[in-house]
């Protein structure tokens, strides 16, 4: 591959926003220099306004292959993310079959993703009530770390994890050095809500809302952090929607404990006052809470508490969704939002005095930092991947199905008025997605450690 110049008048770095040419060769970039010291014959692309920024890392997503591809699938996974700035995903291991709790299922999630991917990707292992013996081999094996359910995942196949597991697979999750990924909610407040409000009318998101109280998120936090003093491995809290959790995962980063911990776009845009009753699209778990929470969430971003954002996205056929039954209870829980994350996110951010250098932390270096992979990707840097977004951040857009290139096109989104629009996306210096086009063959690939 010869040697390419990208060019922009704001190139988000490191070390601030700039007018600069982002050199790369063999997919790599080789410098970033002032526009005036570019090489003679040289490939120019210039953006000019548009923005460069890093190619955004998804550390949170649910591919579902192999064995759910109707749900989802590396090639329209991948897709959706080329069409959002992602240029690197990171699978979770629930939703496929089988699921990634041992290395021959990592090994069959491999065979599913060879030739099918538009970005790169990295599987996470799973930690389950049954499965210790296989952590440490997983982690051989090439998985980032792992993840684990407090609570039932809504899906048979993959088992939550009570105290007594969590004793028994820690000691070999710490051995790894890997991240332990939690969705932390405890069953008992679920289960107690969820009695009490048995006869209630659950086409009304008060109710869904009601039967995930905070309480579960913050018994469950309390808990792993007691056990990150305890064994000492590197402990992330996934989706955080509770801003009540702050105080104590603040105190416990002073403390010097490993702990990171993630949000979502949608616990950073929607609140639970503009949920309609019956919009069943909306249930995710934890829930979307109320708008005052909602801004304490941005809060634990401004002091960093919140370490990064990631989408959670999570994928089914719109019949699981009972859009017909508007029923909160039976609905499958999960969100999709791989196409219009970072417009969410910009939407918001930027009404809030952040920039562009805010998002590049929390979506790009964040996750990659998360995932193993900061010394390749995450930043627009010397010696990095040559992965980057061309952001349009003053267009505005409504969303429509047109925009969405997940398998099945439905969003809550959908009719929203959205700040920013990315026109096009490179992975490793080339282009996998360009003006609603994904030009060339599937080029991602798995990243390995």
């Amino acid at each position: 591959m010869s040697l390419n110049a990208f060019l922009s008048r704001r190139v988000v770095t490191p070390d601030g926003i700039k007018s600069a040419a982002v050199l790369a060769e063999d997919g790599r970039i080789l410098d970033i220099v002032p526009p005036d010291q570019l090489p003679a014959q040289i490939s120019v692309r210039d953006f000019g306004d548009a923005v460069i920024l890093p190619g955004l890392v998804d550390s949170h997503v649910h591919i579902n292959e192999p064995g759910r591809t109707e749900w989802e699938g590396f090639r329209t996974a991948t897709r959706a993310a080329a069409s959002g700035g992602y240029t690197l995903l990171v699978d979770m291991p629930l939703n496929c079959l089988p699921a990634t709790t041992t290395v021959d299922a990592l090994e069959a999630k491999r065979k599913a993703a060879t030739g099918e991917c538009r970005v790169d990707w990295m599987a996470w292992g799973g930690v389950v009530s049954d499965n210790q013996e296989h952590i440490e081999s997983l982690a051989a094996a090439g998985a980032p770390g792992f993840k684990c359910f407090l609570i039932h995942p809504g899906i048979d196949g993959f088992t939550m994890v009570n105290e007594r597991e969590l004793h028994a697979a820690l000691p070999h999750v710490a051995k790894t050095g890997l991240p332990l990924l939690v969705h932390a909610e405890l069953p008992g407040p679920v289960d107690r809500a969820t009695r009490r409000l048995a006869q209630a009318d659950w086409s009304k998101y008060a109710t869904y809302l009601e039967s995930r109280p905070d309480e579960a998120e913050l018994s469950a936090i309390q808990l792993m952090i007691s056990l990150c003093r305890e064994y000492h491995f590197r402990l992330h809290i996934v989706h955080l929607a509770t801003g009540r959790a702050l105080g104590m995962l603040c105190a416990a980063k002073s403390e010097g404990l490993p702990v990171s911990v993630e949000t979502c776009p949608h616990y950073l845009h929607l609140s639970s006052e503009k949920i309609p009753d019956g919009q069943t699209l909306f249930k995710c778990a934890p829930p979307i809470r109320g708008r005052e929470n909602c801004e304490k969430l941005w809060q634990g971003l401004r002091e960093g508490v919140i370490d990064l954002v990631a989408t959670d996205h999570s994928p089914c056929p719109p019949e699981m969704k009972r859009l017909g039954e508007r029923n909160f209870r039976t609905a499958w829980g999960g969100i999709s939002s791989l196409s219009l994350a970072l417009p969410v996110m910009w939407t918001e951010a930027s009404g809030r005095g952040f920039t562009l250098a805010d998002i590049a932390r929390w979506m790009a270096e964040g996750p990659a930092r998360l995932a193993g992979c900061e010394s390749h990707k995450g930043r627009v840097a010397k010696d990095f991947d040559a992965d980057f977004v061309v952001f349009e951040p003053e267009t505005e857009f409504t969303a429509a199905e047109e925009r969405l290139f997940y398998r099945h096109r439905v969003s809550p989104y959908l009719g929203e008025r959205l700040r920013g629009v990315v026109k096009a996306t490179y992975l490793r210096g080339s282009c996998v997605f360009g003006d609603g086009n994904f030009p060339g063959e599937p080029i991602g690939r798995e990243f390995r450690r």
